[in-house]
Order: C-alpha cells, then structure tokens, then sequence
C-alpha cells in the first residue's frame, strides 16, 4: 500500500495538464516503511529524445539530484510518476523495460487535458510485471516511520 497526501496528487494531475499531449515525470518524496507515504511530488523534465506522447525518460544525474536533495531534508525518494496522454493508467511496455522495484510508480491517464485516473504500480522482478499497489489518498502528511536526521555529505 501507498498512501499519498492530495496535495501531491493535485500537484501530479496540474503537471499532467500542463505537459498534455506530451507525458509529464517526475518524482514522489516521503517515506519507507510498513507503509509508504507519500507527502511530495516534484516535476522533473521528460528529456526522451522522440515520442513524448508515449513515453518519458528522466535524465539519470537529476534523479540522483533529487534523491541527495531528499535526504538532506530527511525523506525519501519514494517513486517516480508520469501521465498517459489519451491512455489509461496502465504500465506499457517501454514502462515494463525501464522499471525497478525499488520504486512504486504512479500513473495518471489524462483525456482532453483532464485526468481521468490515477492508479499506483510496484515491478515484480521475478515476474517481469508490474502489480497493482493499493493507494490509499490522505489530507495529513504520510509518515510511516519515525523522523530520521538528514543525512550529511
């Protein structure tokens, strides 16, 4: 299960609105734990070379940038988000080939410059399939662990 605060989502559907037709990424920051939470997103750049409206690709060394960024602030990255424009809320393909499953992943389907659905996926290594992860949406901010201490560098 994902808990992720409204705020966030609110957050993902306007990025979604604004980047239509093309798919919008970016990040979601809060905490591990026996439940995840999510309390921020935050937009990264679609850097894919070709095919905006089908697919995303997240430039490595700003992914490694937020991470060190949440850290220092005492969150984690948590998982990555992106929109399908005109598709539902279902990891394609090209998503099954580049996943990890370490992150959850947050889709948004978006028609028309309005989101329709909203749905969260985890990769099963041993499958080579994304499963559906139970979202559970919250106004208070998503904390499953005790606060731990920003980490130095």
């Amino acid at each position: 299960m994902i808990e992720i605060r409204e705020a966030a989502i609110k957050f993902i559907e306007d990025h979604a609105r604004d980047a239509f037709p093309e798919e919008c990424c970016g990040f979601l920051l809060g905490h591990l734990g026996e439940r995840k939470g999510v309390n921020e997103a935050h937009r990264a750049k679609n850097v894919a070379p070709e095919d905006r409206a089908h697919r995303y690709v997240i430039d490595p060394l700003e992914l490694l940038r937020v991470d060190d960024e949440a850290r220092t602030t005492g969150l984690d990255l948590v998982g990555i988000y992106h929109s399908h424009p005109d598709h539902p809320a279902v990891p394609s393909e090209f998503d099954r080939s580049r996943a990890t499953p370490w992150y959850s992943y947050l889709i948004v389907s978006i028609v028309e410059r309005e989101p329709r659905e909203i749905a969260a996926w985890r990769f099963d290594e041993s499958k080579k399939r994304f499963e559906r992860e139970e979202l559970l949406r919250s106004h208070e901010a998503a904390d499953s662990r005790k606060p731990r201490k920003p980490s130095k560098h």
